[in-house]
């Protein structure tokens, strides 16, 4: 399992990068009325932002946790499940301007709740 889940981290830390890299070039290169908000483009520059931060964190994992525990793998989890959940919610509200309630938030504490549960981890297992 601990590398079934530093590959499937590394794999999909990979993916979140490029999809983060081509996020910022159309929000960099998008005209703004093409954005479902006026401010369109800040919103998908900081989705970008945290994805790109919580890929790094995932990637990490990937490459350094020679045996993840359980909390290592609920926090690595954690971090795909908030970030697929928070900028995919941000990205929603920049492109068609639909507001989804609670869902952004709910990922961004999925992610703060992540990093609680990796820091234990640490703490538990060095």
């Amino acid at each position: 399992m601990a590398d079934g889940m530093a590959r499937l981290w590394r794999c999909v830390a990979a993916f979140m990068g490029a999809t983060g890299v081509a996020m910022g070039a159309v929000a960099a290169h998008l005209p703004a009325e093409r954005f479902g908000l006026p401010d369109g483009r800040t919103i998908v520059q900081s989705a970008v932002q945290m994805q790109m931060w919580h890929t790094l964190a995932l990637l990490a994992l990937g490459l350094g946790c020679l045996r993840p525990s359980r909390l290592t793998v609920l926090a690595g989890c954690g971090f795909v499940l908030g970030m697929l959940i928070f900028c995919g919610a941000l990205y929603v509200t920049a492109f068609w301007g639909r507001h989804l309630g609670s869902v952004a938030p709910t990922g961004g504490s999925i992610l703060i709740l992540s990093w609680c549960l990796l820091g234990v981890s640490f703490l538990r297992h060095g």
